[in-house]
């Protein structure tokens, strides 16, 4: 298994994130980028700290089991 790199390496500079249609544009988000393979998921209020970094398979997984309703507890919150 290849190790993810740090989020430091990538060039944040050229990513170009994606947001939710549902945060409202109030800056209480996450968001979302592809780069080199890897997926980012950055914090929208705070665009400055380094994002985390996940697989590709890592995603797919989060997203198919939000899709599910695996998560739907979140909502509640």
């Amino acid at each position: 298994m290849t190790a993810k790199p740090d989020p430091s390496s990538f060039d944040l500079t050229s990513v170009e994130w994606t947001v939710s249609k549902y945060s409202g544009g109030g800056g209480n988000c996450v968001r979302v980028a592809v780069q080199n393979g890897f997926v980012l998921i950055g914090d929208s209020q705070n665009p400055d700290r380094l994002p985390q970094v996940f697989t590709p398979d890592e995603a797919k997984a989060w997203l198919l089991g939000a899709k599910d309703t695996d998560f739907d507890f979140l909502l509640d919150l």
